[in-house]
């Protein structure tokens, strides 16, 4: 067992509703199953289907009893809206990672549509999954006339994360 697979890790992704959060929280939670960990997810939606606030927990590793992350326990924070950053800052932990649209900067012209993708390349900087889980993720959770356009996004904001 590595060392990786032994911790839980705890992600929650924010954003408005119809920003895609729950789809990449399909993508990720589907790339760490494809990595063979064990992988619990909650979602909260809010009034997200008029734009309201959407959040969604993704906890994964060799076992993990829970899919909700207490406050100040999340080692990422992925936010899809600038504005949903102040919202959701208390569930991160003191020295976890906060990736935001302002993290894309320099990645180049991402759709609007796969921002969410984008946003989960560069989170993907921060994890221990294998390159090939994520792309295969991205693939089985969006219809193929999609597939291009993410794998694209996801490969621009894993580069932009890099810089």
């Amino acid at each position: 067992m590595t060392k990786a697979k032994a911790k839980v890790v705890n992600v929650v992704l924010a954003g408005l509703g119809g920003q895609g959060v729950v789809k990449a929280s399909d993508i990720l939670a589907d790339a760490a199953f494809r990595a063979g960990l064990d992988v619990k997810k909650s979602e909260i939606h809010g009034m997200s289907q008029r734009g309201g606030s959407v959040a969604s927990d993704v906890r994964f590793g060799e076992r993990v009893d829970s899919p909700m992350i207490a406050r100040g326990e999340a080692d990422c924070l992925l936010v899809v809206a600038a504005d949903q950053v102040e919202v959701n800052r208390h569930v991160l932990k003191p020295d976890g990672v906060l990736v935001t649209p302002e993290t894309l900067e320099g990645a180049g012209k991402i759709q609007p549509k796969s921002i969410n993708v984008a946003l989960l390349g560069a989170l993907s900087r921060h994890l221990d999954l294998p390159a090939p889980v994520w792309e295969e993720a991205i693939r089985a959770n969006l219809a193929e006339k999609h597939h291009r356009l993410n794998l694209e996004a996801f490969q621009r904001g894993r580069e932009a994360a890099g810089k």
